[in-house]
């Protein structure tokens, strides 16, 4: 039997339980179309349920032993789900021309319509698979490297515009192509409308193509007072959650436009720069007397570079014929340079900074604030707060080493400006 055949066949079948409550419907009457009508949405939702069921019941038991993890992805996006929806699709486009005549209206709009539910069920499936995959790859090492959400949203976005012009070319029973033509009269205005999904794209481009960041890089933005880690990195915004743990929001293609400073280099190093200066009062800055050799002589760091530069001196007067007690020629050790090297071995010694990386104790231009002498080191700890407490531990030491030395630290004296006190 033809597929004309069954229609005719079926078509009687309505027709003939019509005649039992309305003597004079036929197959163009309003009845019979609300009849058919009624029985092609019950199969769809009959089919629908039916899909669920084996959906629940069957794929989602399945997908859920097994080992591997890709089917669990696919269901969390409710790829399955969203699959059953092409079912209903497909039996209200079998179902409705053998209840309604051919050259029906009301079946070409009913075919209509199933094609757009065909359509959007299929742009809601790719979009499940395309989440999986965004999904699947965040978890792979790769995502370290160079992240794919906005290709990924560039890939929604395109499906979606193609989606968009079949429903227009089925609502107006145009060709696509014609519609694809006449959008280049409104290009310009698609283009002010999508200038920041534009602008994004292509610095999604330049960002993978070049790693420059990556979700989980700190970076710094003073210019849009960000300072944080990058949460996501998307086709027109950027989340990056600050240290106080606001959420600051800016686009994609400022990264590339705008200064901006990663950190990633700092966590892929070995270590965490300290650079951090002490002011010393140039009033406590003097020769080493005898004594003062003596007592330095006794810390361990330094006993042998006392004992190194007291022969250096003893040789250099013997040869110059200097009389060490002549102030004006001879040449003396003093205590901020035997200071400075205290604490070059000090930091050598350090068992938390990073020896292999630069490591100095420097003075810098003297100001109305006394002599900086700089501290230059990294860290082996890179953690903030494991950081913040090493370079506190060095200059609580620092500072508290200052008096054996006869050092001050400068500090500004307040007294005369501050009020009386009745």
């Amino acid at each position: 039997m033809s597929m004309i055949e069954e229609a005719s066949v079926l078509q009687e079948f309505i027709l003939d339980y019509l005649h039992m409550v309305m003597p004079n419907a036929d197959i163009s009457s309003l009845s019979y179309y609300i009849t058919a009508l009624m029985l092609v949405g019950l199969c769809a939702i009959v089919s629908l349920l039916i899909t669920r069921f084996i959906v629940s019941e069957r794929v989602t038991r399945f997908a859920l032993k097994t080992r591997t993890d890709w089917d669990d992805i696919l269901h969390k996006n409710h790829f399955f789900r969203r699959c059953g929806h092409i079912v209903p699709a497909i039996v209200i486009a079998v179902v409705a021309p053998l209840l309604l005549s051919h050259d029906s209206r009301v079946l070409l709009i009913i075919e209509r319509i199933s094609m757009l539910y065909l359509a959007i069920a299929s742009l809601l499936i790719i979009s499940a698979v395309l989440n999986t995959i965004e999904d699947i790859y965040k978890t792979s090492r790769l995502a370290k490297r160079a992240p794919i959400t906005g290709f990924i949203q560039v890939a929604k976005l395109l499906f979606t515009i193609i989606v968009i012009l079949l429903i227009i070319s089925l609502l107006i029973n145009k060709s696509p192509v014609i519609l694809l033509s006449g959008m280049t009269a409104i290009a310009a205005v698609l283009l002010l409308v999508f200038r920041d999904t534009i602008l994004g794209f292509v610095a999604g481009i330049q960002i993978a193509a070049n790693r420059m960041f990556n979700t989980g890089d700190w970076i710094a933005m003073p210019k849009y007072e960000v300072d944080g880690e990058i949460l996501e990195i998307g086709l027109t915004n950027v989340k990056v959650q600050n240290w106080d743990k606001t959420i600051s929001t800016l686009p994609t293609y400022s990264l590339t436009t705008e200064a901006v400073k990663n950190w990633r280099g700092m966590s892929e190093s070995g270590g965490r720069r300290i650079k951090r200066a002490i002011h010393i009062d140039l009033r406590s800055v003097r020769f080493c007397d005898e004594d003062m050799l003596k007592s330095f002589a006794n810390i361990r760091y330094i006993s042998s570079y006392i004992e190194t530069k007291r022969h250096e001196l003893r040789h250099y007067h013997q040869e110059s014929k200097i009389d060490e007690s002549d102030l004006l020629n001879s040449r003396k050790l003093t205590n901020l340079g035997t200071f400075r090297a205290y604490l070059e071995k000090y930091l050598r010694n350090h068992t938390k900074l990073n020896q292999e990386m630069t490591t100095m104790v420097r003075q810098l231009p003297p100001s109305e604030l006394g002599l900086p002498l700089e501290i230059y080191c990294f860290s082996a700890n890179k953690n903030w707060v494991d950081y913040e407490g090493i370079q506190a531990d060095i200059f609580d030491h620092v500072v508290s080493m200052l008096p054996l030395f006869g050092l001050r630290a400068y500090q500004r004296d307040n007294i005369a400006t501050m009020p009386e006190v009745n």
